[in-house]
């Protein structure tokens, strides 16, 4: 079994970062949603430098690294509780990850004397909310724009009282 370190984000982790993004987004987004839908959902994923961006602007990143120090996959907190980001790279699922960066994150929202967490969970990251204990509030029907066509898509607002 590979051995993984939970950290904090380094400028160096915006690259792989942003990478196992797109990775997750092809690979394991597909298992859920239609090639359309996928296509649009990468199309809005974030830049290298926006990583840096929002980490030196207050966002909490916490990342998951393997032996050799490369961030595999990372979860995103914001200041107010938005968990915004939760991807992990697809060589990387099913061995916990996602429990322990959303454990590590809940942590930092007591620190900061946060109330409560939420976030937008795709179908394929909403069973690791719930089982970190958050509960659906509603399924949200939107659209992304893609080559100027709005792509319908969907996620769940999801949130978690910190008691």
């Amino acid at each position: 079994m590979m051995a993984y370190a939970i950290r904090d984000f380094r400028s160096e982790d915006a690259v792989p970062v942003a990478a196992l993004t797109l990775k997750a987004i092809h690979e394991v987004g597909a298992q859920s949603y239609n090639p359309e839908q996928v296509a649009a959902w990468a199309a809005h994923h974030p830049a290298p430098e926006r990583f840096t961006e929002r980490a030196s602007a207050g966002a909490h990143i916490k990342v998951a690294a393997n032996a050799d120090d490369i961030a595999v996959a990372y979860a995103l907190l914001e200041p107010d509780g938005h968990l915004d980001m939760l991807y992990c790279h697809p060589d990387h699922t099913r061995r916990g990850l996602a429990d322990e960066l959303l454990a590590e994150c809940e942590m930092k929202a007591r620190t900061l004397s946060l109330t409560r967490l939420y976030t937008e969970a795709s179908d394929l990251a909403r069973p690791a909310f719930e089982r970190a204990g958050y509960a659906m509030q509603h399924r949200r029907d939107f659209t992304i724009g893609l080559a100027g066509k709005a792509v319908p898509i969907h996620n769940y607002a999801m949130e978690k009282p910190l008691n």
